[in-house]
């Protein structure tokens, strides 16, 4: 009996330990969760265009594709990739960053380019014609798992670098409860975003009050300029993340401090400027403002260098047999 009870208080103790541990992980979980928070915003500004276009049928499906490949990035790739750098080579992580940056930079400029000047490009109307609808979506698809990769990276490496140094096993287990929370929230709004119409049209047909209907035919009429504005916010998300990393990058490998060191004097000085309730405000405001126009610059020095040197480079490799 005593050897029972022996083994039944090892147990408890065991119990004890493990639940600390849980606790440990989800506290870690929230606070790098929140450090994140921008970047999250950003994704899920980003995703909605993605979908659009589509018939309502196949937005939930391609959704779904897209929450599976930010799973995979974050949780089989970056994850893992993190871990490893953050023990063995942790200088390797802001240069990884500030190619992930000039990526987005690209992606936003050349939105805002073909805005700015429209113009056939015979191999975009190829990938987007609606012709062949399954070609599209796996297009829009692949698209978006490879902005959300970009994404994921900044969102793991925040979470890694407010994690406490402790084990292995409890960083992995945060960095894990971090991705799968963030990709849920994510997706979830978005899904909840792109069929709201169709929550619009059930209200509308289906309410007995002249109020509701009416909500419902406000949702209906409201959404595509929700789903306009969104695609709007994603790619001067897409500018201002992308121009923030690199310039944070460029200051922490000391390659040029310029530019942060400018940001930094031009937000505290807007900041002293206004009203000490508005002052941080107004300094985020400028930060970002400034990070998305140096984004735009760099987008747009890079677009013919992908376009015309990368991108062909790399299409001769990838149909070589």
């Amino acid at each position: 009996m005593s050897g029972l009870l022996a083994l039944l208080d090892d147990v408890a103790a065991i119990a004890k330990v493990a639940a600390a541990s849980v606790d440990d992980v989800a506290g870690m979980a929230a606070k790098a969760g929140s450090k994140a928070a921008g970047v999250v915003i950003d994704d899920a500004a980003v995703t909605p265009k993605y979908v659009h276009g589509f018939d309502a049928k196949r937005e939930l499906p391609i959704i779904w594709k897209i929450t599976k490949g930010s799973l995979f990035n974050k949780l089989v790739i970056l994850l893992p990739a993190a871990l490893l750098m953050n023990s063995f080579a942790p200088w390797l992580i802001t240069p990884l960053l500030m190619l992930g940056g000039c990526y987005l930079c690209f992606e936003g400029a050349e939105k805002v380019f073909h805005v700015l000047f429209p113009h056939r490009d015979k191999h975009v109307e190829e990938d987007m014609d609606v012709k062949d609808p399954a070609h599209l979506e796996e297009t829009r698809v692949r698209g978006a798992i490879k902005t959300d990769f970009i994404l994921s990276a900044e969102i793991m490496t925040i979470a890694m670098a407010a994690i406490p140094e402790g084990a292995f096993a409890l960083e992995a287990a945060t960095l894990a409860v971090v991705g799968i929370g963030i990709t849920a929230a994510v997706y979830g709004s978005v899904a909840l975003i792109v069929k709201m119409d169709d929550v619009g049209l059930y209200v509308a047909a289906t309410s007995r009050t002249r109020a509701g209907r009416a909500l419902g035919r406000g949702l209906v009429k409201g959404m595509p300029k929700v789903m306009k504005a969104l695609s709007t916010i994603g790619t001067l998300a897409m500018l201002w993340v992308g121009g923030s990393i690199v310039v944070h990058g460029l200051e922490v490998t000391h390659l040029w401090v310029w530019p942060y060191e400018t940001i930094h004097h031009l937000a505290e000085a807007v900041a002293h400027a206004v009203p000490e309730a508005a002052s941080g405000a107004a300094a985020w405001a400028t930060t970002a403002t400034a990070d998305g126009v140096l984004g735009l610059a760099l987008g747009l020095l890079l677009i013919p260098v992908v376009t015309r040197g990368i991108a062909p480079a790399m299409a001769r490799f990838t149909t070589e047999k």
